[in-house]
């Protein structure tokens, strides 16, 4: 499987409760912060709910 290049560009604050939910399950806690994923439609249903806050790039 393909890997994602997850990167929070955007601050959690003002977002909802369950946005905030999916970043901490993403493993994104600050802004700038990366991570790596496999891609996955659940790892790509927390990105459609935090699609303004994200980028993402393949791997």
């Amino acid at each position: 499987m393909a890997k994602l290049k997850i990167t929070q560009v955007i601050s959690r604050i003002g977002s909802t409760e369950r946005q905030k939910r999916n970043l901490d399950a993403l493993g994104l806690t600050k802004v700038n912060k990366t991570v790596l994923h496999e891609d996955s439609a659940i790892i790509l249903g927390m990105l459609a709910k935090v699609q303004h806050l994200v980028t993402v790039e393949k791997e």
